[in-house]
């Protein structure tokens, strides 16, 4: 009867054959299929891992509404979220919120969700089991997948576009009550039907508060209390000496204009291609009026995509 022969080390018993050098060269030698699966292949396998790690450190994941296969691409907007509890079958995560107010989302919300461990990220797919007053339950997902260094929110099955933001370093913050203001009532205006199309409200030259030099960014994540940018490193020099930052955040076509608001720069930070990650705080002191109406469009962006989502 054949039996099968136990794999061994390749250790060399001829004469002089063993010896410690040959010897420990042969144990650094991998077993079959150990040396074969590459690092990154490695890590992903053992994502349920990576998962409980950020659950024990108490950190978060990000998250953003899944669009209708075939449907235009628009802007998305990724929230970061604390992972608050795991089991087999479910994520609980906190709720999605803007400006410190919670943003709905409702059951059977398809998901894209991105999480990092240092520099490796993984995405994958997920969808709302329930919204709680103590968070959301998420279901487990069946498998994730590295995203590129170079291509950091992009997957085989998914992607996030985020949203496209213009920036100016703002010089006299109290300036931008009068261009809050002016931001609002065009967004209204074009929501309620007054104008027709944006263009005859001149979008793209809204009334400024005082600013300093412009630059462009994309909104990586969104949180109870601000935001997160990416400038690219041939713009980063605008952040030097910023405190204060005037925004405009392009969520067309749910929002019908940018939605004009103030944050302060808290923190930057430069990434492997020496492009900026800048983290800001909502600022609604110079007008505190304006929170209620950022977050009310936030949630209207929300209810937009979901309800397309469902068509």
């Amino acid at each position: 009867m054949l039996t099968a022969t136990p794999w061994c080390w390749p250790v060399d018993f001829t004469p002089g054959g063993v010896n410690r050098v040959n010897l420990r060269r042969a144990l650094a030698q991998p077993r079959p299929g150990e040396g074969d699966v590459p690092a990154n292949r490695s890590r992903t396998e053992r994502w349920r891992e990576s998962l409980h790690q950020i659950y024990e450190r108490n950190g978060g994941l990000e998250i953003s509404l899944k669009r209708k296969p075939g449907a235009a691409e628009g802007p998305d907007l990724l929230w970061r979220v604390r992972l608050m509890g795991i089991n087999d079958q479910e994520l609980l995560v906190e709720s999605p919120a803007a400006a410190g107010k919670s943003i709905a989302m409702v059951s059977g919300a398809e998901l894209v969700v991105v999480m990092a461990v240092g520099q490796n990220r993984w995405m994958f797919h997920s969808k709302v089991l329930e919204s709680t007053p103590g968070g959301l339950r998420l279901a487990m997902p069946e498998h994730v997948e590295r995203c590129q260094r170079r291509d950091f929110m992009r997957i085989s099955t998914a992607a996030v576009n985020p949203a496209r933001v213009q920036c100016w370093r703002l010089l006299d913050p109290a300036s931008v009550v009068a261009a809050e203001i002016a931001n609002k009532g065009l967004v209204l205006d074009l929501e309620n039907g007054v104008h027709t199309r944006p263009a005859e409200c001149d979008v793209e030259t809204m009334l400024l508060p005082t600013v300093g030099p412009g630059f462009h960014a994309r909104l990586i994540n969104i949180g109870g209390g601000g935001v997160g940018l990416l400038v690219d490193k041939s713009e980063a020099s605008a952040l030097d000496r910023c405190r204060y930052v005037w925004m405009k955040i392009d969520l067309r076509p749910e929002i019908p204009a940018p939605i004009g608001l103030t944050a302060r720069l808290v923190h930057v930070h430069t990434d492997h291609e020496q492009n900026v990650y800048a983290g800001l705080a909502f600022e609604f002191s110079f007008n505190a009026g304006h929170r209620d109406f950022v977050v009310s469009q936030i949630g209207r962006y929300v209810g937009a995509v979901q309800a397309r989502h469902a068509a």
